[in-house]
């Protein structure tokens, strides 16, 4: 039997689906705060390229979800202990539209096979291109986004590693400001704080996309995560590696109130 579109709380098939979906599927069933979402099979975003039939699956797949979207790689093999494919796989974020999902869906596919991806590949012993499903995740609006390592991603410390800044967690992720960096014992605790220049911030346009603005002097200074706010990242992370069982790298978001979990993998530097 061909298998279609799934919840994301249902997903349990990495060969299928890709491991991220799987990772996500299984933090919403262990209560974790996880965006509503979808996962498309490999299989079926393939065909998409080609099919007619499969388009509209994926259209009608995007439209029960409601709402603007991130569209977010999930290929076969990415997320793992050994390769995390961290920076070498689109995201489309902020996707208003079910028709428009549909060419989000074949963008973050097709980066599958780029040569930076598939480069990455074969310098860990896998030089052809691996299928790639998709996950359709509900768009979260935060007023702060970043990413949190459970282990210092460089040293092995035993040490929960922050960075944070304003709107969507693109500006860490890309690399396009100078995030806030914390550093938390186990316990929670405070060790390092240092604020970063936080100078523009990615949000999302009406209407579809995302645009890039300036952020005032002021602001760009000021710490973007409070006491409570490193608190509940620090539970999360906890909750995150009980769960999976190794260290984890999270990408977060705090829309107001509780952060959200979007994304999570171990840290394969500490392999």
């Amino acid at each position: 039997m061909t298998a279609g579109p799934l919840p994301l709380a249902e997903v349990a098939d990495a060969d299928v689906y890709g491991a991220k979906a799987v990772s996500l599927g299984v933090a919403a069933r262990a209560g974790l705060p996880v965006p509503a979402g979808t996962a498309l099979p490999a299989d079926l975003v393939a065909r998409a390229a080609e099919d007619a039939a499969a388009r509209a699956v994926v259209r009608d797949a995007a439209a029960a979800l409601g709402g603007p979207l991130a569209v977010r790689s999930s290929a076969v093999g990415e997320d793992g202990a050994r390769s995390s494919f961290a920076g070498q796989h689109l995201t489309v974020l902020n996707v208003a539209d079910p028709g428009e999902a549909v060419a989000a869906v074949l963008r973050v596919a097709g980066s599958a096979c780029a040569p930076s991806a598939l480069a990455y590949r074969q310098a860990r012993g896998d030089p052809g291109a691996a299928g790639c499903g998709v996950v359709l995740q509900c768009l979260v609006t935060p007023t702060v986004a970043g990413v949190l390592f459970s282990r210092d991603p460089v040293t092995g410390a035993d040490q929960l590693v922050v960075e944070a800044s304003w709107a969507l967690g693109e500006a860490v992720v890309e690399g396009l400001v100078t995030p806030d960096l914390f550093r938390l014992d186990p316990d929670g605790r405070l060790l390092e704080s240092v604020v970063g220049v936080k100078d523009r911030a990615v949000v999302p346009r009406p209407g579809g996309g995302t645009a890039t603005v300036a952020v005032d002097g002021g602001r760009a200074r000021r710490p973007c995560l409070t006491d409570a706010d490193l608190a509940a990242l620090a539970d999360l992370a906890h909750r995150c590696d009980a769960l999976f069982g190794d260290p984890s790298d999270v990408e977060w978001a705090i829309p107001g109130g509780a952060p959200v979990l979007l994304q999570r993998r171990p840290i394969t530097t500490l392999v």
